[in-house]
């Protein structure tokens, strides 16, 4: 019979006997929710986009703040100028409104969305050019993180800016928020890409159906074509194609920040708030030790759950590897 193992298995791999708990939920249900966004470059703009188009059922608000006023002015104009024509004829839904707030009204919120980022690496940059962003973006995290302790905030914290997992475990540390507060967001897009590459080979396929997309958003992601009757070779070639989009993008002179802005943020940020399965990073550890790890995820009565399928052990391996190098980036 074939040795199988489960994602719960994992922080004892790293030493950790006693994991925190991921028994809460931030928000209430059914309650459309207040939402602040930080940063508002190309992703936060983009993503500021797709909430307001498609968040009329699960969003009351949305304040934007960024250091550049001009363009906090420029996106309360023209996001507030995108409306169904006659919805304010009850034909149509009428959608969350957008205004600007201070840094220090930030944590006056329901939803906190992170997309400030330091040092943006130029087209030129090679290789994986999110893990160059993480020193950078530290000391961005810990300055917010230390706002949203002072307010002792209580809503959910959602961690967009690259490296989203290692990001979420620094907001954690400074910030005195629980572990079930905090959801990173960058899986969703590999998911996405592996979707893409899928339909276009005839043997991955079946990627659409039965796959699943582990770990982080970076070159130690996970891709896996299917559970049941899992193909390391064939799931370890998908993983590559979809690292490598980066970087397809980037050899165009794009920065390739569209898709993740819709479908690592604004769509799983929005399924998050109905209690639906999406993508998000989840913490694995106790206080001192661990990782926020990529898995499929949602809020429930119970608090925040992961899919805990048993999983062959040529996959568990390479999910455990992900996991113990973001535990070393703690």
């Amino acid at each position: 019979m074939e040795q199988v193992h489960y994602i719960h298995e994992l922080p004892g791999q790293a030493g950790i006997a006693a994991p925190l708990s991921l028994a809460g939920r931030p928000f209430t249900p059914g309650k459309k929710a207040r939402v602040h966004i930080l940063a508002l470059g190309d992703v936060g703009m983009t993503m500021l986009i797709g909430l307001r188009l498609l968040g009329a059922a699960d969003i009351a608000c949305i304040g934007i703040c960024d250091l550049n006023e001009n363009n906090l002015r420029r996106l309360e104009i023209e996001i507030n100028q995108i409306r169904y024509p006659f919805a304010g004829q009850g034909d149509g839904p009428v959608l969350p409104p957008v205004y600007m707030v201070t840094e220090e009204q930030l944590f006056d919120c329901d939803v906190f969305i992170f997309c400030a980022s330091k040092g943006v690496p130029p087209l030129s940059a090679k290789g994986d050019v999110r893990m160059a962003q993480l020193e950078a973006n530290k000391g961005l995290i810990g300055h917010f993180a230390g706002l949203a302790r002072q307010a002792a905030y209580g809503g959910l914290v959602c961690i967009v800016s690259d490296p989203v997992d290692p990001l979420c475990a620094a907001f954690l540390d400074e910030s005195g928020v629980q572990p079930w507060q905090i959801q990173g967001y960058g899986l969703g897009v590999m998911n996405a890409r592996a979707c893409y590459y899928a339909e276009q080979d005839e043997r991955m396929a079946h990627y659409l159906k039965e796959g699943r997309a582990f770990g982080p958003h970076g070159e130690d992601l996970v891709i896996a074509d299917r559970i049941d009757g899992y193909d390391d070779a064939l799931s370890r070639e998908l993983t590559r194609k979809v690292v490598e989009a980066n970087y397809v993008v980037r050899n165009l002179g794009y920065k390739p920040y569209i898709a993740p802005a819709l479908s690592s943020a604004a769509l799983s940020i929005l399924l998050t708030l109905e209690g639906r399965w999406h993508y998000g990073s989840v913490y694995l550890g106790d206080r001192d030790r661990g990782a926020f790890l990529g898995v499929r995820s949602r809020y429930t009565d119970e608090g925040l759950a992961y899919e805990d399928r048993s999983l062959p052990k040529a996959l568990y391996d390479r999910i455990a590897y992900a996991y113990l190098r973001l535990c070393e980036l703690r």
